[in-house]
């Protein structure tokens, strides 16, 4: 049982464990560098996952890594939240570890979860860059299946998405997670305009220049708030994520900063780097102009 290891042995194996289930590879020197044990450390951590779970992994001889099995079921019990903070920051490895909090300290948290099982066959497409087959619902269509070639993971603040190459549509778009309900992977290869460096609008780096609102009769206040140099805070972002970026601070985008201050503290003095950026739809005041859309 997993409870009867030593505390730092259960680390590398929910470690072990994490890393062949979402990234779909495992090789010894993954824990070696990891955790900075010796080759036999490792040896004796693979052999006791195995004994844990004897049927989750297999030996891929080509590759010279394990990889998980069919009947993989995972021995270790990862929330969405901590395996998607480890994708994205590469720190918590995914395992729960009950520690106290130095001071207390609570957020709105999170209220939409992606299931497991479709997050970690995502990612492990994602990683050996194949497609896949999916059931996804669409708030305009319902359901419908396509074929995606997953390319990034992005976070809205609110819901996770993943880019994606959907060949349905021929084009890049953005899929939330918890809308996948299906998801097998393909086999074959894919196109090389089908992976990251086809998609424009992630390779593309707007600057958006934000100031307070106009409208805000204080506006040292929000310079304070966001620690802006001169009346300014200038930020880079890519342009599939700048809509998002400006949604979920509020940021007034409309070029007359028309919105109510009351709620949209700053504005986007720069709306002319908009142009051509397809998630500027999702901007505050920015759709109802029309102007600069792709």
């Amino acid at each position: 049982m997993a409870a009867d290891l030593s505390q730092s042995q259960r680390e590398r194996i929910a470690y072990l464990e994490l890393k062949a289930y979402f990234a779909g590879e495992l090789r010894r020197a993954d824990i070696e560098e990891r955790f900075g044990v010796k080759p036999a450390a490792a040896t004796r951590d693979l052999a006791a996952y195995r004994q844990l779970a004897p049927a989750n992994l297999s030996y891929d001889v080509l590759a010279r890594c394990y990889r998980p099995a069919i009947s993989f079921k995972p021995v270790f019990e990862f929330s969405p939240d901590r395996v998607l903070a480890w994708l994205l920051h590469g720190f918590g490895d995914g395992l729960d570890l009950k520690l106290r909090k130095a001071a207390p300290c609570e957020g709105p948290g999170n209220l939409v979860r992606p299931d497991l099982s479709i997050l970690a066959t995502v990612t492990r497409a994602l990683c050996a860059k194949s497609a896949l087959k999916v059931t996804y619902l669409s708030l305009s269509s319902g359901a419908a299946s396509r074929e995606l070639v997953p390319v990034a993971l992005a976070d809205n603040g609110l819901r996770w998405h993943v880019r994606a190459f959907d060949r349905n549509k021929s084009r890049f778009g953005d899929f939330v997670l918890s809308r996948i309900t299906r998801a097998t992977e393909l086999d074959g290869s894919v196109e090389e305009h089908e992976l990251l460096g086809g998609d424009e609008q992630w390779a593309r780096i707007v600057d958006l220049e934000l100031v307070p609102h106009p409208g805000i009769t204080w506006p040292k206040a929000v310079e304070a708030d966001y620690a802006m140099t001169d009346g300014v805070l200038r930020i880079k972002s890519r342009a599939a994520l700048a809509g998002y970026v400006l949604r979920r601070w509020n940021i007034d985008s409309s070029p007359d900063h028309r919105l109510d201050p009351s709620s949209h503290h700053l504005w986007l003095k720069n709306t002319q780097t908009l142009y051509g950026v397809e998630s500027a739809a999702l901007a505050p005041g920015y759709a109802v102009d029309g102007a600069g859309q792709a």
